[in-house]
């Protein structure tokens, strides 16, 4: 307790200086009651910021993620050790395959995506992720983003039998990207599982992730 009495203090400082409205609030729970909490304020927000302080504690970081994405519907920042976090990039690269959670990942991230320099759409194996007919894979979001007035790129990628996160975020390294947007799939499987390998790789990434399912 006395330990996040002191980090409230310090955060009150450092925001009091930024001459922003703003709320500290503070929960002394057990493990059980992390999600609820996260999920009781997540509700009310725009967006959620995880940061590698928690990503590193195993036991809490997917506890927190679980509850301010699986279970609120909006999205979540995350910041991995090292990573350079910014909400004003100048490269981004969307994770895209059609399906629900990368459309809600983009939709979300417009306010990202309209004022990047360059927004990279990579579609990893398209054949396999891609059902449109007649169009070129990528080619219907890249449209969608145009007419929000991002400048948009299309990169076809092949996995050659990686996992489609390795391929992705060695795509953003590769492309001098500031952060990656993409969907989380949120089946009950991947949250049992997500302290295990989804948050090695999520810890692992050198960029800030952009989440929303």
């Amino acid at each position: 307790m006395a330990n996040l009495e002191k980090t409230s203090r310090e955060i009150h400082k450092v925001l009091r200086a930024t001459w922003r409205c703003y709320d500290v609030d503070t929960e002394h729970c057990d493990k059980a009651g992390v999600g609820d909490a996260v999920r009781q304020r997540a509700l009310c927000t725009d967006l959620t910021i995880v940061g590698p302080a928690l990503l590193n504690e195993t036991s809490l970081g997917p506890l927190v993620i679980n509850g301010s994405l699986f279970d609120t519907g909006k999205p979540v920042f995350v910041v991995p050790e090292g990573a350079e976090a910014t909400l004003s990039p100048r490269r981004v690269l969307v994770g895209w395959d059609s399906r629900v959670e990368a459309s809600r990942s983009i939709r979300e991230a417009l306010h990202l995506l309209a004022g990047a320099e360059e927004v990279r759409v990579a579609v990893v194996d398209p054949e396999a992720t891609c059902t449109g007919k007649g169009a070129e894979p990528g080619a219907d979001i890249a449209a969608y983003l145009t007419r929000h007035g991002a400048r948009v790129w299309v990169d076809r990628l092949a996995s050659r039998g990686k996992p489609v996160a390795t391929v992705l975020a060695q795509h953003a390294i590769d492309t001098s990207a500031d952060v990656i947007v993409m969907g989380a799939y949120g089946s009950r499987w991947l949250r049992e599982r997500l302290s295990g390998s989804v948050i090695r790789w999520i810890v692992g990434t050198p960029l800030p992730l952009f989440l929303a399912r």
